[in-house]
């Protein structure tokens, strides 16, 4: 059983990398520098859009906040890859391994568990085509990507943050635009035929295949890397603060995921777009760097 001494070391290191976590940049910097909203545009809610609220436009909308992450995650590694310094390259590369870990699962969990659920749901093969040939585009930039960094394993120092830029910049277009347009499918599945009747059991069916996938495919992503990553890549404040508690969980769940799971990997987490509260922040490669 660990002595008092050791929890009472491990307790103390928790708080003080939940102080460093909690702590805000000034967001005088993160508007007169570039933030993570671009290269790769981030994707306006169907239901802040439309303010419908059928199971497709929810669960569109639902979908929009994980790919709006990835896309805020996209963006803050290719803003900042140049830009890293010699003794935080390490950190910067479990970052961005982080990153396409999440992607990875993201798309495997997909194909897998949610798109074949929703074929079931609508009676059609053909209504993810686009998307199967939309996910085709990009892998192969994926796996430069990963590749690339899985080399500098034993060799961190050697990372060099032009040569991540070309890689990603040689499947931005293609990767920027399936995260949009999937969110547009969607949405548009409400209009067929085959959608199933408001309040009637197979909405119910639709709908919560939608809320159990939801929940489950970021948390078996990881939850001491992915989670941490797509917590503090989450802007409370988009949309007008419209989904500041979402994910919907309790507080003390959210503040145990982020500060006691995500202090496995703190050093990482400096390079998000948020704060432990959600707060966008100053990129923090780019701080100092006057015109970047």
């Amino acid at each position: 059983m660990p002595s008092v001494t050791t929890i009472t070391f491990v307790l103390l290191l928790i708080l003080a990398v939940s102080v460093e976590l909690l702590r805000p940049a000034p967001m005088t910097e993160a508007i007169s520098k570039p933030w993570a909203n671009g290269p790769c545009a981030l994707i306006t809610t169907p239901q802040f859009a439309t303010k419908k609220d059928d199971i497709f436009t929810v669960g569109a909308t639902h979908m929009a906040h994980i790919h709006n992450a990835i896309l805020r995650g996209y963006n803050s590694i290719y803003l900042q890859a140049p830009h890293v310094k010699d003794a935080e390259k390490a950190a910067f590369v479990g970052y961005a391994m982080t990153w396409f870990r999440f992607v990875k699962s993201h798309h495997d969990d997909e194909e897998l568990e949610l798109f074949p659920k929703v074929e079931q749901v609508l009676g059609s093969k053909e209504i993810w085509k686009e998307t199967h040939k939309e996910h085709e585009s990009f892998l192969g930039g994926l796996v430069d990507f990963e590749a690339y960094l899985a080399n500098l394993s034993s060799s961190p120092q050697a990372f060099n943050g032009k040569q991540l830029q070309n890689i990603m910049s040689a499947f931005q277009e293609p990767f920027c635009h399936h995260f949009h347009h999937e969110i547009i499918t969607i949405a548009s599945f409400a209009d067929l035929p085959s959608a199933p009747a408001p309040k009637s059991p197979e909405s119910e069916q639709a709908a919560a295949i939608f809320k159990t996938w939801g929940k489950k495919t970021v948390t078996k992503a990881g939850t001491f890397d992915v989670v941490p990553f797509f917590l503090m890549n989450l802007d409370a404040t988009y949309e007008e603060g419209l989904w500041a508690n979402w994910p919907p969980m309790p507080a003390p769940v959210r503040w145990g995921l982020v500060n006691v799971a995500g202090s496995v990997h703190w050093g990482w987490w400096k390079f998000a777009t948020c704060d432990a509260a959600g707060r966008p922040r100053a990129l923090y490669a780019l701080h100092g760097k006057e015109g970047a």
